[in-house]
């Protein structure tokens, strides 16, 4: 959607009914009609070797397609794309991103050929404000190695929204509200990241084959189970109450921040579904749920 139709539709509305609003405007010129709300998605992605492993994480993807109502378009909240600021790419075909080193060439050769959907971007620009266009990004891990997964033919308009690393944590908890006109609009939101993730300390179990967990990464990882349980989303903000499980868990906000934009897109009575579990590696949970 080019900034003159949404001149054009600002110059129309004072024409059109009361109810059809800015925000339907703006989702309506992004081509997509209303449909019924559409779930939200947390991803535990992990290594990005699941791209081409079969495992029991891997299956639960498969699994999970099967009970979604096809998209019509996907974002994805990814812990691999922050920026000062933040951006929605806008790209016709955005390239596979390759971020990552010392890894097989079958996984550095994947391809995740799913075409990018401009007037979406656009509609998120304009919908919200301070979100910019970006054409210098594309697909990164955290969202095409789970994709791979979840739609393997790759046929569905796909866009990601970075993560502005200079806000607070309430701020994007807040901030994800603003994508509800979305789910509306028969777009599937996902965040992609991990629960507990610290690297540093998980990569001597890596190294050695070790997938069982640290005791502080499964007290962690119940923690944030029980904050969702209870619907007590907001609660999440406050991690480091946890004291040292969070600061182990949470050593740095990259993959901890997508959660708190499945949780602030959640409503009260929603249902929460935990699609599947886990702490390997000692620190890398891949916990996934389904909300709605």
């Amino acid at each position: 959607m080019q900034r003159r139709s949404v001149l054009k539709a600002l110059a129309l509305a004072p024409l059109l009914p009361p109810a059809l609003n800015l925000q339907k405007l703006f989702a309506a010129a992004a081509g997509l009609p209303r449909t019924k709300l559409m779930p939200v998605l947390f991803v535990g992605h992990g290594s990005p070797m699941n791209a081409i492993e079969d495992n029991a994480f891997t299956r639960s993807l498969h699994q999970l397609r099967a009970r979604l109502t096809p998209p019509k378009a996907i974002v994805v909240i990814s812990a691999h794309w922050q920026t000062k600021g933040t951006f929605v790419t806008n790209n016709q075909r955005p390239p596979t991103i390759h971020d990552f080193e010392g890894f097989p060439p079958a996984l550095e050769r994947m391809q995740y050929p799913a075409p990018g959907k401009p007037d979406l971007a656009q509609a998120i620009v304009e919908h919200i404000h301070d979100v910019h266009g970006a054409a210098d990004w594309g697909l990164d891990h955290g969202t095409w190695s789970i994709l791979h997964h979840l739609y393997p033919q790759a046929n569905i308009p796909v866009v990601q929204l970075s993560l502005d690393y200079s806000k607070p944590l309430a701020w994007h908890f807040d901030f994800a509200r603003q994508l509800q006109f979305l789910r509306e609009r028969g777009v599937l939101i996902i965040g992609s990241g991990n629960v507990v993730h610290n690297l540093q300390l998980s990569m001597p179990k890596l190294m050695a084959g070790d997938e069982s967990a640290f005791d502080w990464a499964t007290q962690f990882d119940h923690w944030v189970k029980g904050r969702l349980d209870q619907r007590d989303f907001k609660g999440l903000l406050a991690y480091q109450q946890t004291g040292r499980s969070g600061a182990l868990a949470v050593p740095t906000l990259d993959h901890y921040l997508p959660l708190l934009y499945t949780a602030g897109l959640a409503r009260p009575t929603e249902a929460l579904t935990h699609t599947f579990e886990g702490v390997t590696f000692g620190g890398i949970s891949m916990r996934t749920f389904q909300v709605g």
